[in-house]
């Protein structure tokens, strides 16, 4: 069986593609289906390294964005288009693949096209509470359609759609507390914040923690992944805050932290500070661990405010708005937070039944149906 994913341009849908293809090779060695092949085709495969380890074929073509503004670069992104068009016509009618999954975005639209061209059965997947345009598009026609948020229900009424959750990698998920203390010299009994800021870093949040940083370690310990292009930068002016105080080996700063790294992490961490894309939003609910959301306001449809606030009534997180945002706005909320033991209990609790852990099974198992009964 060849099954064929869409999709690309971030993080947050590279990552749940590959939690797909992991928990597909289990199910298919549950299924005895002796051989399943898997080809990535998108305009930049994100992660070559991830893709070779996984035995995925990356398959290149051009896309341009899809704007709902006007930009000089609407020309461009249009030849770009209708190439990628073309190309990904040509691939896939020489490929046949038995069954696309797509995650949606730009990257995604010359593969679905061409797919509705040769009649070929796709799955889309939506992980915001507010579909992208591509997805959008795409619901009015494809075969399946799974969401991760209750919300995004709405947007494909009367359509084959399910609410399943976001896929994440288990490989993120468990970790080792003895494990994490050693790796990242943690103080046993000092409160752990963990800030993350996706897969590119903010540098918004980055700044934040730097304005704040003589006074957040003397109560706490961070672990801090900045974005692998933000880390020169922080860790800098990061050694030159902290060198005259006997506390900075509190501070631990990663350009990135792989599953592992991340797994470890997460099991120290008292509170979580984050972005709120979709990717995010679900690791932290799988972790069970309290966390302060703070949207990127030029998200795409506002979708993270979206998501934090859709998160927020569970109960498992508080927001801060990017205007609102200072280093001392941001140590109340945590003091308030982990000040309450019975309230961060209830986080905990709430972020758990958030979560849906067999999303990316789910998502597996009826991509094989489709791939073999469509």
């Amino acid at each position: 069986m060849k099954i064929l994913l869409a999709g690309g341009g971030s993080g947050g849908h590279f990552y749940p593609l590959i939690a797909v293809v992991r928990a597909l090779r289990r199910t298919a060695e549950q299924e005895n289906i002796a051989k399943i092949e898997f080809f990535l085709m998108s305009d930049d495969p994100i992660d070559a390294d991830m893709l070779l380890e996984e035995r995925i074929r990356f398959i290149k073509i051009p896309a341009g964005k899809l704007r709902r503004y006007f930009s000089l670069r609407h020309f461009g992104d249009s030849i770009k288009t209708f190439a990628g068009i073309f190309s990904a016509f040509w691939k896939l009618y020489k490929l046949v693949p038995d069954v696309i999954f797509s995650k949606g975005g730009y990257a995604s639209f010359p593969t679905l096209i061409a797919a509705k061209i040769l009649g070929i059965p796709v799955m889309i997947h939506e992980s915001d509470t507010v579909p992208g345009l591509v997805n959008q598009w795409a619901g009015n026609w494809v075969n399946r359609i799974a969401v991760s948020f209750e919300e995004s229900l709405q947007y494909f009424e009367s359509k084959n759609v399910a609410l399943v959750g976001n896929p994440i990698r288990p490989q993120v998920v468990g970790g080792n507390m003895l494990e994490a203390i050693d790796y990242f010299k943690l103080e046993e009994g000092c409160p752990t914040v963990l800030v993350l800021g996706g897969s590119q870093g903010s540098e918004r949040i980055n700044e934040t923690i730097l304005s704040g940083l003589a006074e957040m370690v003397k109560k706490y310990q961070i672990i801090h992944q900045t974005g692998k292009n933000n880390f020169a930068d922080v860790s800098g002016r990061a050694d030159i805050l902290l060198e005259k105080m006997d506390l900075k080996h509190r501070y631990h700063v990663f350009s990135f932290l792989d599953e592992g790294e991340l797994r470890n992490a997460s099991k120290a961490a008292s509170i979580v500070v984050s972005r709120a894309a979709a990717g995010a939003i679900f690791e932290i609910s799988a972790w069970g661990v309290p966390a302060i959301l703070i949207p990127l306001p030029s998200a795409a449809q506002d979708h993270q405010r979206e998501n934090a606030y859709a998160y927020a009534r569970f109960g498992a997180c508080e927001i801060i708005e990017e205007t609102n945002l200072t280093p001392h706005l941001l140590m109340a909320q945590i003091d308030k937070i982990l000040a309450d033991k019975e309230r961060v209990a209830k986080m905990n609790k709430a972020a758990q039944i958030f979560s849906r852990l067999d999303a990316a099974e789910k998502i597996g198992r009826e991509l094989l149906k489709l791939g073999i009964h469509e």
